[in-house]
Protein backbone atom coordinates (compact mmCIF):
# COMPACT_ATOMS: atom_id res chain seq x y z
CA UNK A 1 0.00 0.00 0.00
CA UNK A 2 0.97 3.32 -0.94
CA UNK A 3 2.59 5.32 2.04
CA UNK A 4 0.86 8.71 3.26
CA UNK A 5 2.82 11.98 2.19
CA UNK A 6 5.43 12.99 4.38
CA UNK A 7 5.50 9.71 6.66
CA UNK A 8 7.96 9.56 9.70
CA UNK A 9 11.45 8.57 9.23
CA UNK A 10 13.59 6.88 11.77
CA UNK A 11 16.97 8.00 10.81
CA UNK A 12 19.20 10.26 12.99
CA UNK A 13 16.62 10.48 15.88
CA UNK A 14 15.82 10.67 19.42
CA UNK A 15 13.17 8.90 20.80
CA UNK A 16 11.09 8.68 23.60
CA UNK A 17 10.71 5.01 24.88
CA UNK A 18 7.71 3.14 24.94
CA UNK A 19 7.38 2.85 28.95
CA UNK A 20 4.36 1.15 30.75
CA UNK A 21 2.20 3.68 32.51
CA UNK A 22 4.84 6.84 31.63
CA UNK A 23 3.95 7.13 27.97
CA UNK A 24 0.72 8.81 28.23
CA UNK A 25 0.07 12.05 26.33
CA UNK A 26 1.50 14.86 29.14
CA UNK A 27 5.26 12.88 29.34
CA UNK A 28 5.12 12.49 25.61
CA UNK A 29 4.78 16.24 25.18
CA UNK A 30 6.68 17.11 27.56
CA UNK A 31 9.43 15.17 26.12
CA UNK A 32 8.82 16.85 22.23
CA UNK A 33 8.93 19.68 23.96
CA UNK A 34 12.46 19.06 25.32
CA UNK A 35 14.00 18.17 22.20
CA UNK A 36 12.35 14.41 21.16
CA UNK A 37 12.11 13.62 17.56
CA UNK A 38 9.58 11.15 18.10
CA UNK A 39 7.73 9.38 20.89
CA UNK A 40 6.35 6.29 21.68
CA UNK A 41 3.29 5.03 23.86
CA UNK A 42 3.16 2.95 26.18
CA UNK A 43 2.04 -0.91 24.97
CA UNK A 44 -1.27 -0.73 24.19
CA UNK A 45 -3.28 -4.22 24.23
CA UNK A 46 -4.81 -4.99 20.91
CA UNK A 47 -7.89 -6.40 22.09
CA UNK A 48 -8.30 -3.52 24.55
CA UNK A 49 -8.42 -0.91 21.41
CA UNK A 50 -10.31 -2.80 19.71
CA UNK A 51 -12.89 -2.84 22.27
CA UNK A 52 -12.88 0.83 22.84
CA UNK A 53 -14.82 4.16 21.16
CA UNK A 54 -13.13 6.53 19.61
CA UNK A 55 -14.19 10.19 20.28
CA UNK A 56 -13.31 13.60 19.81
CA UNK A 57 -13.07 15.73 22.90
CA UNK A 58 -13.67 18.93 21.74
CA UNK A 59 -12.61 20.39 25.09
CA UNK A 60 -9.42 19.03 25.36
CA UNK A 61 -8.54 19.07 21.90
CA UNK A 62 -7.72 15.67 21.69
CA UNK A 63 -8.94 12.10 20.25
CA UNK A 64 -9.48 9.71 22.95
CA UNK A 65 -10.53 5.89 22.42
CA UNK A 66 -12.34 5.34 25.99
CA UNK A 67 -12.92 1.78 27.47
CA UNK A 68 -16.75 1.27 27.39
CA UNK A 69 -17.28 -0.75 30.40
CA UNK A 70 -15.73 1.63 32.46
CA UNK A 71 -15.01 5.17 30.66
CA UNK A 72 -11.25 4.81 31.31
CA UNK A 73 -9.44 6.76 28.71
CA UNK A 74 -6.78 3.71 26.90
CA UNK A 75 -4.97 6.49 24.51
CA UNK A 76 -5.19 9.87 23.94
CA UNK A 77 -3.54 12.15 21.23
CA UNK A 78 -3.63 15.07 20.01
CA UNK A 79 -2.56 17.11 17.06
CA UNK A 80 0.60 18.62 18.18
CA UNK A 81 2.18 14.82 18.36
CA UNK A 82 0.34 13.48 15.29
CA UNK A 83 3.30 13.24 12.89
CA UNK A 84 5.51 11.85 15.76
CA UNK A 85 3.61 9.91 18.02
CA UNK A 86 4.06 5.88 17.65
CA UNK A 87 1.65 3.64 18.76
CA UNK A 88 3.51 0.32 20.13
CA UNK A 89 0.97 -2.54 19.93
CA UNK A 90 0.83 -5.48 22.19
CA UNK A 91 -0.65 -8.63 19.87
CA UNK A 92 0.05 -11.97 18.53
CA UNK A 93 -2.20 -12.04 15.73
CA UNK A 94 -1.96 -10.40 12.28
CA UNK A 95 -5.58 -9.90 11.59
CA UNK A 96 -6.13 -8.80 15.14
CA UNK A 97 -3.25 -5.92 14.90
CA UNK A 98 -4.45 -5.13 11.45
CA UNK A 99 -8.12 -4.46 12.68
CA UNK A 100 -6.95 -2.23 14.96
CA UNK A 101 -3.95 -0.34 13.04
CA UNK A 102 -6.62 0.35 10.82
CA UNK A 103 -8.61 2.18 13.51
CA UNK A 104 -5.99 4.51 14.77
CA UNK A 105 -4.31 4.96 11.37
CA UNK A 106 -5.18 8.59 10.67
CA UNK A 107 -4.36 9.52 14.12
CA UNK A 108 -1.13 8.28 14.51
CA UNK A 109 2.26 8.56 12.67
CA UNK A 110 3.56 5.37 12.75
CA UNK A 111 3.00 1.41 14.73
CA UNK A 112 5.32 -0.35 16.68
CA UNK A 113 5.08 -4.05 17.23
CA UNK A 114 6.38 -5.28 20.79
CA UNK A 115 8.73 -7.87 20.20
CA UNK A 116 10.64 -6.99 23.40
CA UNK A 117 8.79 -7.46 26.88
CA UNK A 118 9.85 -9.96 28.98
CA UNK A 119 6.55 -9.76 31.47
CA UNK A 120 4.92 -12.94 32.44
CA UNK A 121 1.65 -11.18 31.09
CA UNK A 122 2.57 -10.84 27.16
CA UNK A 123 4.72 -14.52 27.38
CA UNK A 124 1.70 -16.11 28.22
CA UNK A 125 -0.40 -14.16 25.86
CA UNK A 126 2.39 -15.34 22.89
CA UNK A 127 3.10 -10.92 22.89
CA UNK A 128 6.28 -9.35 23.30
CA UNK A 129 9.44 -11.81 23.76
CA UNK A 130 7.50 -14.48 23.15
CA UNK A 131 7.05 -13.58 19.45
CA UNK A 132 10.84 -13.97 19.35
CA UNK A 133 11.20 -17.68 18.80
CA UNK A 134 7.71 -17.71 17.14
CA UNK A 135 9.44 -16.33 13.38
CA UNK A 136 6.80 -16.97 11.10
CA UNK A 137 3.69 -15.79 13.60
CA UNK A 138 6.08 -12.53 13.81
CA UNK A 139 6.98 -11.93 10.18
CA UNK A 140 2.98 -12.56 9.39
CA UNK A 141 2.27 -9.94 12.14
CA UNK A 142 4.71 -7.59 10.47
CA UNK A 143 4.44 -8.29 6.90
CA UNK A 144 0.61 -8.04 7.11
CA UNK A 145 0.47 -3.97 8.45
CA UNK A 146 3.38 -3.02 6.11
CA UNK A 147 0.96 -4.41 3.10
CA UNK A 148 -2.26 -2.56 4.28
CA UNK A 149 -1.28 0.34 6.35
CA UNK A 150 0.14 3.76 4.92
CA UNK A 151 2.04 4.62 7.76
CA UNK A 152 4.93 3.12 8.67
CA UNK A 153 5.69 0.17 10.96
CA UNK A 154 8.54 -1.06 13.12
CA UNK A 155 9.28 -3.34 15.86
CA UNK A 156 11.03 -3.68 18.95
CA UNK A 157 13.43 -6.75 19.79
CA UNK A 158 15.72 -8.33 22.25
CA UNK A 159 18.91 -9.61 21.52
CA UNK A 160 19.74 -13.69 21.87
CA UNK A 161 22.67 -14.82 23.85
CA UNK A 162 23.96 -16.28 19.67
CA UNK A 163 24.51 -13.19 17.88
CA UNK A 164 24.27 -15.12 14.45
CA UNK A 165 20.60 -16.37 15.76
CA UNK A 166 20.25 -12.72 16.80
CA UNK A 167 21.26 -11.34 13.02
CA UNK A 168 19.38 -13.96 11.62
CA UNK A 169 16.35 -12.79 13.48
CA UNK A 170 16.46 -9.05 12.55
CA UNK A 171 17.15 -10.24 8.91
CA UNK A 172 13.97 -12.54 8.65
CA UNK A 173 12.30 -9.36 10.30
CA UNK A 174 13.50 -6.76 8.00
CA UNK A 175 12.47 -8.61 5.33
CA UNK A 176 8.74 -8.28 6.16
CA UNK A 177 9.56 -4.01 4.95
CA UNK A 178 9.61 -2.49 8.39
CA UNK A 179 11.01 1.17 8.18
CA UNK A 180 13.10 0.37 11.15
CA UNK A 181 13.92 -2.12 14.27
CA UNK A 182 14.35 -1.00 17.86
CA UNK A 183 17.25 -3.28 19.38
CA UNK A 184 17.09 -3.19 23.16
CA UNK A 185 21.01 -4.63 24.19
CA UNK A 186 19.57 -7.28 26.48
CA UNK A 187 17.99 -11.04 26.26
CA UNK A 188 15.25 -11.91 27.32
CA UNK A 189 16.29 -13.22 30.81
CA UNK A 190 18.81 -10.41 31.28
CA UNK A 191 17.40 -7.10 33.85
CA UNK A 192 18.86 -3.28 34.08
CA UNK A 193 21.69 -4.42 36.08
CA UNK A 194 23.05 -6.22 33.49
CA UNK A 195 25.40 -4.64 30.91
CA UNK A 196 23.64 -4.02 27.60
CA UNK A 197 24.74 -5.79 24.28
CA UNK A 198 26.01 -2.42 22.60
CA UNK A 199 28.40 -4.40 20.13
CA UNK A 200 25.80 -6.81 19.33
CA UNK A 201 23.38 -3.83 18.22
CA UNK A 202 26.83 -2.50 16.29
CA UNK A 203 26.70 -5.86 14.54
CA UNK A 204 22.83 -5.39 13.32
CA UNK A 205 23.52 -2.19 11.92
CA UNK A 206 26.37 -3.18 9.67
CA UNK A 207 24.02 -6.18 8.28
CA UNK A 208 20.79 -3.97 7.59
CA UNK A 209 19.71 -1.06 5.44
CA UNK A 210 17.06 0.16 7.20
CA UNK A 211 17.62 2.11 10.52
CA UNK A 212 18.31 0.64 13.11
CA UNK A 213 17.48 1.96 16.76
CA UNK A 214 19.57 1.62 20.14
CA UNK A 215 17.96 0.89 23.63
CA UNK A 216 18.83 -0.23 26.96
CA UNK A 217 22.02 2.50 27.50
CA UNK A 218 20.02 4.42 30.26
CA UNK A 219 23.11 3.28 32.70
CA UNK A 220 25.40 4.84 29.94
CA UNK A 221 23.06 7.99 29.91
CA UNK A 222 23.14 11.05 32.28
CA UNK A 223 23.48 14.08 29.89
CA UNK A 224 22.06 14.81 26.00
CA UNK A 225 25.85 14.40 25.16
CA UNK A 226 25.56 10.88 26.38
CA UNK A 227 22.93 9.77 24.01
CA UNK A 228 25.14 10.23 21.21
CA UNK A 229 27.94 8.54 21.98
CA UNK A 230 25.65 6.09 22.89
CA UNK A 231 24.60 5.83 19.68
CA UNK A 232 28.06 6.19 18.04
CA UNK A 233 29.01 2.87 20.13
CA UNK A 234 26.29 0.56 18.90
CA UNK A 235 26.74 2.39 15.53
CA UNK A 236 22.96 2.85 15.09
CA UNK A 237 20.93 5.22 13.50
CA UNK A 238 18.84 6.55 16.08
CA UNK A 239 18.44 6.18 19.73
CA UNK A 240 15.36 5.35 22.11
CA UNK A 241 15.85 6.42 25.70
CA UNK A 242 13.89 4.99 28.59
CA UNK A 243 14.58 4.93 32.28
CA UNK A 244 16.57 8.51 32.07
CA UNK A 245 13.53 9.80 30.22
CA UNK A 246 11.47 8.54 33.21
CA UNK A 247 13.45 10.21 36.03
CA UNK A 248 13.96 13.53 34.29
CA UNK A 249 12.64 14.19 30.54
CA UNK A 250 14.73 16.93 29.80
CA UNK A 251 17.53 14.64 29.38
CA UNK A 252 16.50 15.13 25.55
CA UNK A 253 17.22 19.09 25.65
CA UNK A 254 20.57 19.69 23.83
CA UNK A 255 21.20 22.63 26.07
CA UNK A 256 21.02 20.74 29.44
CA UNK A 257 19.06 19.03 31.61
CA UNK A 258 16.14 21.17 33.52
CA UNK A 259 16.18 21.50 37.63
CA UNK A 260 13.86 18.97 38.45
CA UNK A 261 11.30 21.26 39.94
CA UNK A 262 11.27 22.93 36.41
CA UNK A 263 10.43 19.44 35.15
CA UNK A 264 7.85 18.22 37.68
CA UNK A 265 6.11 21.35 37.09
CA UNK A 266 6.04 20.92 33.21
CA UNK A 267 4.74 18.07 33.93
CA UNK A 268 1.76 19.02 36.07
CA UNK A 269 0.52 21.66 33.83
CA UNK A 270 0.54 19.29 30.66
CA UNK A 271 -1.24 16.27 33.26
CA UNK A 272 -3.69 19.74 34.26
CA UNK A 273 -4.08 20.68 30.31
CA UNK A 274 -5.01 17.00 28.98
CA UNK A 275 -6.96 16.16 32.49
CA UNK A 276 -4.75 12.82 32.63
CA UNK A 277 -5.60 10.78 35.20
CA UNK A 278 -4.68 11.18 38.92
CA UNK A 279 -3.32 7.69 39.50
CA UNK A 280 -1.13 7.75 36.35
CA UNK A 281 0.33 11.29 36.99
CA UNK A 282 1.09 10.40 40.79
CA UNK A 283 3.14 7.28 38.83
CA UNK A 284 4.72 9.55 36.80
CA UNK A 285 5.90 12.07 39.71
CA UNK A 286 7.40 9.03 41.75
CA UNK A 287 9.40 8.36 39.30
CA UNK A 288 10.48 11.28 39.01
CA UNK A 289 11.44 11.86 42.78
CA UNK A 290 12.54 8.59 43.37
CA UNK A 291 14.04 8.87 47.10
CA UNK A 292 12.52 12.46 47.04
CA UNK A 293 9.30 10.83 48.27
CA UNK A 294 10.92 10.34 51.69
CA UNK A 295 11.32 14.17 52.37
CA UNK A 296 8.37 15.72 54.46
CA UNK A 297 6.99 17.11 51.03
CA UNK A 298 7.45 13.51 49.36
CA UNK A 299 5.05 11.92 52.08
CA UNK A 300 2.65 14.48 52.02
CA UNK A 301 2.75 14.15 47.68
CA UNK A 302 1.92 10.11 48.22
CA UNK A 303 -0.96 11.15 50.55
CA UNK A 304 -2.33 12.71 47.65
CA UNK A 305 -5.38 10.65 45.60
CA UNK A 306 -6.53 13.58 43.16
CA UNK A 307 -4.82 15.56 40.72
CA UNK A 308 -5.63 18.62 42.58
CA UNK A 309 -4.18 17.52 45.64
CA UNK A 310 -1.19 16.51 43.85
CA UNK A 311 -0.78 19.39 41.47
CA UNK A 312 -1.14 21.85 44.93
CA UNK A 313 1.84 20.45 46.22
CA UNK A 314 3.43 22.65 43.49
CA UNK A 315 1.45 25.53 43.71
CA UNK A 316 -1.32 24.57 40.82
CA UNK A 317 -3.80 23.11 42.64
CA UNK A 318 -6.17 26.67 41.75
CA UNK A 319 -4.67 26.38 38.22
CA UNK A 320 -5.84 22.59 37.98
CA UNK A 321 -9.32 22.83 39.90
CA UNK A 322 -10.14 26.19 37.34
CA UNK A 323 -9.05 24.06 34.48
CA UNK A 324 -11.19 21.38 35.53
CA UNK A 325 -14.46 23.42 35.70
CA UNK A 326 -13.66 24.91 32.92
CA UNK A 327 -13.89 21.76 31.08
CA UNK A 328 -17.19 20.94 33.07
CA UNK A 329 -18.84 24.41 31.44
CA UNK A 330 -17.33 23.00 28.10
CA UNK A 331 -19.13 19.70 28.00
CA UNK A 332 -15.85 17.25 28.76
CA UNK A 333 -17.00 14.00 29.75
CA UNK A 334 -14.78 13.11 32.20
CA UNK A 335 -14.29 10.20 35.16
CA UNK A 336 -16.75 12.29 36.72
CA UNK A 337 -19.40 12.27 34.00
CA UNK A 338 -18.90 8.28 33.23
CA UNK A 339 -21.66 6.23 33.27
CA UNK A 340 -22.84 3.26 32.41
CA UNK A 341 -25.09 4.66 29.16
CA UNK A 342 -22.44 6.62 27.84
CA UNK A 343 -21.69 4.19 24.84
CA UNK A 344 -24.87 2.29 24.42
CA UNK A 345 -28.82 1.42 25.81
CA UNK A 346 -29.16 2.01 29.69
CA UNK A 347 -30.81 -0.91 31.90
CA UNK A 348 -34.40 -0.20 31.96
CA UNK A 349 -35.04 -1.18 34.86
CA UNK A 350 -32.48 0.19 36.56
CA UNK A 351 -33.55 3.65 35.08
CA UNK A 352 -37.32 3.43 36.51
CA UNK A 353 -35.52 2.15 40.07
CA UNK A 354 -33.43 4.87 40.68
CA UNK A 355 -33.22 7.95 37.95
CA UNK A 356 -36.56 8.29 37.88
CA UNK A 357 -37.52 7.82 41.60
CA UNK A 358 -37.88 10.76 43.39
CA UNK A 359 -37.52 9.78 47.34
CA UNK A 360 -33.72 9.35 46.93
CA UNK A 361 -31.40 12.53 47.87
CA UNK A 362 -28.81 12.35 45.52
CA UNK A 363 -25.55 14.81 45.71
CA UNK A 364 -22.89 13.70 43.06
CA UNK A 365 -19.71 13.43 45.56
CA UNK A 366 -16.83 11.02 44.56
CA UNK A 367 -15.48 9.13 47.43
CA UNK A 368 -12.09 9.88 48.21
CA UNK A 369 -10.26 7.81 50.55
CA UNK A 370 -7.23 10.39 51.66
CA UNK A 371 -9.74 12.73 52.30
CA UNK A 372 -10.42 10.78 55.70
CA UNK A 373 -7.65 10.07 57.48
CA UNK A 374 -8.52 7.85 60.39
CA UNK A 375 -11.88 4.78 60.31
CA UNK A 376 -13.93 6.89 62.83
CA UNK A 377 -13.65 9.69 60.10
CA UNK A 378 -15.18 7.56 56.97
CA UNK A 379 -18.58 8.47 55.90
CA UNK A 380 -20.18 5.04 57.46
CA UNK A 381 -18.84 5.42 60.42
CA UNK A 382 -20.14 8.39 60.88
CA UNK A 383 -23.55 7.06 60.43
CA UNK A 384 -23.27 4.24 62.58
CA UNK A 385 -22.26 7.03 65.18
CA UNK A 386 -25.38 9.01 64.38
CA UNK A 387 -27.30 5.82 64.50
CA UNK A 388 -26.36 5.15 67.84
CA UNK A 389 -26.31 7.89 69.43
CA UNK A 390 -29.97 7.94 68.12
CA UNK A 391 -30.89 4.85 68.59
CA UNK A 392 -31.73 3.73 64.97
CA UNK A 393 -30.91 0.71 62.95
CA UNK A 394 -28.37 1.28 61.32
CA UNK A 395 -28.80 1.36 57.21
CA UNK A 396 -28.47 -0.91 54.47
CA UNK A 397 -27.06 -0.37 51.34
CA UNK A 398 -28.19 -1.63 47.84
CA UNK A 399 -25.86 -1.82 45.37
CA UNK A 400 -26.27 -0.85 41.19
CA UNK A 401 -24.00 -2.41 38.87
CA UNK A 402 -23.41 -1.90 35.18
CA UNK A 403 -20.43 -2.91 33.26
CA UNK A 404 -17.41 -2.47 35.68
CA UNK A 405 -19.16 0.47 36.90
CA UNK A 406 -20.98 0.65 40.75
CA UNK A 407 -23.60 2.82 42.86
CA UNK A 408 -25.12 2.52 45.91
CA UNK A 409 -28.47 3.68 47.82
CA UNK A 410 -28.11 3.90 51.53
CA UNK A 411 -31.68 3.97 53.33
CA UNK A 412 -31.70 5.01 57.02
CA UNK A 413 -34.73 5.41 59.11
CA UNK A 414 -37.26 5.20 55.93
CA UNK A 415 -35.36 7.29 53.94
CA UNK A 416 -33.11 6.67 50.37
CA UNK A 417 -29.27 8.53 49.82
CA UNK A 418 -27.06 7.89 46.97
CA UNK A 419 -24.43 9.80 45.53
CA UNK A 420 -25.06 9.76 41.48
CA UNK A 421 -21.13 9.79 41.10
CA UNK A 422 -20.72 6.34 39.34
CA UNK A 423 -17.16 4.68 41.62
CA UNK A 424 -15.45 1.19 40.63
CA UNK A 425 -15.98 -0.52 43.27
CA UNK A 426 -18.51 -1.48 45.25
CA UNK A 427 -16.52 -0.22 48.87
CA UNK A 428 -16.52 3.34 47.13
CA UNK A 429 -20.03 3.17 46.29
CA UNK A 430 -21.47 2.37 49.71
CA UNK A 431 -19.27 5.12 50.91
CA UNK A 432 -20.41 7.40 48.23
CA UNK A 433 -23.94 7.00 49.39
CA UNK A 434 -23.03 7.26 53.23
CA UNK A 435 -21.13 10.59 52.29
CA UNK A 436 -24.39 12.08 50.59
CA UNK A 437 -26.48 10.61 53.64
CA UNK A 438 -23.57 12.64 55.48
CA UNK A 439 -24.67 16.13 54.22
CA UNK A 440 -28.17 15.35 54.20
CA UNK A 441 -27.99 14.74 57.90
CA UNK A 442 -25.10 17.44 58.44
CA UNK A 443 -22.88 15.51 59.75
CA UNK A 444 -20.24 16.38 56.73
CA UNK A 445 -20.40 20.24 55.64
CA UNK A 446 -21.21 20.18 51.54
CA UNK A 447 -18.70 23.04 51.52
CA UNK A 448 -16.21 20.69 53.28
CA UNK A 449 -16.43 18.34 50.04
CA UNK A 450 -15.97 21.39 47.46
CA UNK A 451 -12.86 22.41 48.95
CA UNK A 452 -11.75 18.81 49.26
CA UNK A 453 -11.83 18.01 45.57
CA UNK A 454 -15.51 15.37 46.58
CA UNK A 455 -17.80 17.82 44.55
CA UNK A 456 -16.74 19.85 41.41
CA UNK A 457 -18.53 23.70 41.60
Amino acid sequence: MTKRTGCLKYDNKIILAPMVRVGTLPMRLLALHYGADIVYTEELIDWKLIKSTRRTNEALGTIDYIDQSDGTVVFRTCSLEKDRVVVQLGTCDSQRALKVAKIIENDVAGIDINMGCPKEFSLKGGMGAALLTQRENAKAILSTLVKNLTIPVTCKIRVFENLEDTIQLVKDLASTGIAAIAVHGRTKAERPQHLNRNSTIAAIAKHLDIPVIANGGSREIDKYKDILKFREDCGASSVMVARTAEGNCSIFCKTGMKDLECVITEYLKLAIDYDNSPSNTKYCVQNMLKELQETPRGKKFLECQTLEQICSIWNLGEYCRMKQLEFQANGMLGRREVCPDMFGTPNKRMKIDYDEQPNIYKIKCAFIRVNFQTDPDLPKSKIIAHCGRNQLKAPSYRIINEHKLFRAVATLDGKCYSSTYWEKNKRFAEQGAALACCVALGLIDKQTLIDNGSILE
